[in-house]
């Protein structure tokens, strides 16, 4: 069993308490109201036979309560308690039933963005070409990033130059190569760590300067970035997810990229190779 269906059963579980303390949660309430009604039609039962009472005793009342009087004033003032520590627990369950609904919406994001990553880790590592792997990563960045213009750039490791290799929303040739270790791209390539602007919404398009930089990396070995520049319309921040999904997209991609890239020098070896042979088998 992989560490994501480990994690996915672990979460599946935790539902399943959270649901079965929620019904007990709705019992608790319904029964709650239901007692505080009868509280109610009993106190008003007393209190009409406490008026009644003193009406049919005028005298007495006046010197003193009558035993009975008194029984019904004690205990009138029993159920009034009585009532209130209802109320209390009342207002206790839907608070806690507040904070059941929140966790269970959170869970059921968590859930979905474990999924999500699952779907996206499988497609990133479904082929080894290296265009099909480029495409794969630019629909995930779009769907489950909410990138709107963005680019992924690789390090050419023999003139540590930094090159986009595929855009969206812009074109390539927008994109400056950006220089190993200069620059905030540069920077972010040579220490390996993410880099976010401060103010998302106020932020205006610098190619030099993108909105976030993620290192694309193996381990500690860096082969390229991912530069954003503008989020979908109804992206206005980033979510504490997103900078889990960067950090796991960042891996993925950068391995698969680097596999395809292996795959498709050795196809490419291989096939000058066969050309030789042929030549030098006719």
């Amino acid at each position: 069993m992989t560490n994501n269906e480990k994690t996915g059963v672990s979460m599946q579980k935790e539902d399943e308490k959270l649901v079965h303390r929620g019904e007990e949660f709705l019992q608790v309430f319904k029964k709650g109201a239901e007692f505080t009604q009868e509280l109610l039609k009993e106190n008003e039962r007393l209190r009409f036979r406490l008026l009644e009472l003193e009406k049919s005793q005028p005298a007495a009342s006046e010197a003193a309560p009558v035993p009975e009087v008194s029984k019904l004033v004690e205990k009138i003032a029993n159920l009034e308690h009585e009532k209130q520590e209802i109320l209390d627990r009342i207002k206790q369950v839907e608070a806690e039933n507040q904070d059941f609904a929140a966790r269970y919406i959170e869970i059921e994001d968590e859930n979905n963005n474990l999924a999500n990553l699952y779907i996206a880790s499988y497609q990133l590592h479904s082929t080894l070409d290296f265009r099909e792997v480029l495409q794969i990563i630019t629909e995930i960045i779009i769907n489950l990033v909410g990138a709107e213009e963005f680019a992924i750039m690789l390090l050419d490791e023999k003139s540590d130059e930094l090159q986009a290799v595929a855009t969206e929303g812009l074109e390539r040739s927008d994109i400056p190569t950006a220089r190993l270790g200069k620059g905030i791209i540069g920077e972010v390539a040579s220490s390996g760590e993410n880099y976010f602007t401060e103010n998302v919404v106020g932020y205006e398009r610098d190619f030099t300067a993108p909105m976030v930089c993620i290192p694309l990396k193996i381990k500690e070995h860096v082969i390229g970035v991912l530069v954003i520049y503008k989020l979908l319309m109804q992206k206005t921040e980033f979510a504490a997810v997103d900078y889990e999904l960067f950090t796991l997209l960042a891996g993925h991609a950068a391995t698969a990229i680097f596999s395809s890239r292996l795959y498709s020098d050795s196809e490419r070896k291989l096939s000058t190779i066969q050309g030789f042979i042929d030549l030098l088998t006719k």
